[in-house]
């Protein structure tokens, strides 16, 4: 079986006048069709650069990346765009929905993107899968957070995604509402077999995905079948963001 996800000698420079910043440095790993693997480390070890790499939000210094069997280095921006809608979902920690819009008409972007039919059934029933139907009318404005995540779920999963990025999912919860939309989450993608690719702090969620990829300064410090994460504190000590 090839695999969904291939990253091969990957890295990301950022320069600022004549200083030079390393935030990736050869990161190698392939990601199988249906796995679930959490990206975890420190703020500032890279996990939000890498899964934007993955999705081909950005372009790296050097390396390739193979999504779903198309090498990201060779497409432009309109053409990545293009791949994006047809085979990746997303969801963000701030849910990053359209306020203009309502609940329904969220859900409802993805597909008419796409030229899809019975766009407005497909999104009124994953508003329901998430619990949601009765708010399909209000706008993000008049929905509580854990309310806007769901819509955003039911967005992501709306185009049955090969792969679906995660960036701290529940960074913005509750802990209460935090559990809600990470057993939806999990359940969503195996009903669908998504390949879920999730950035975390949260070792408890990370616990939940069957393979831990932990970079540290740009690297990848290990990459292992998940039987548990050690609480390391080393690992998880800054608050900034890269």
């Amino acid at each position: 079986m090839n695999s969904i996800l291939s990253v091969k000698n990957l890295s990301k420079h950022f320069s600022n006048n004549k200083l030079s910043l390393t935030v990736l440095d050869n990161i190698n790993f392939d990601i199988m069709p249906g796995e679930s693997v959490s990206i975890v480390g420190a703020s500032g070890s890279g996990k939000t650069t890498l899964l934007g790499l993955c999705a081909g939000l950005d372009q790296p210094s050097s390396g390739e990346i193979v999504l779903n069997g198309t090498k990201l280095n060779n497409l432009n921006e309109d053409e990545r765009a293009i791949l994006r809608n047809k085979d990746v979902g997303f969801v963000f920690q701030n849910f990053q929905l359209i306020p203009t819009l309502t609940a329904l008409e969220n859900v409802m972007v993805p597909l008419e993107l796409q030229g899809a039919k019975n766009v407005r059934k497909i999104a009124s029933d994953l508003l329901a899968r998430v619990g949601l139907k009765d708010r399909a009318k209000h706008y993000p404005s008049e929905l509580s957070g854990g309310e806007q995540q769901r819509v955003a779920l039911a967005r992501a999963f709306c185009n049955s995604p090969k792969i679906l990025f995660a960036d701290e999912p529940t960074g913005n919860l509750d802990d209460s509402t935090g559990a809600l939309v990470e057993n939806l989450l999990f359940e969503i993608n195996r009903e669908l077999g998504t390949t879920l690719i999730l950035v975390t702090h949260d070792l408890e969620l990370a616990k939940k995905t069957q393979r831990v990829i932990r970079l540290k300064g740009g690297k990848i410090l290990s990459d292992e079948i998940n039987e548990g994460i050690a609480n390391d504190p080393t690992l998880y000590a800054s608050t900034d963001q890269v």
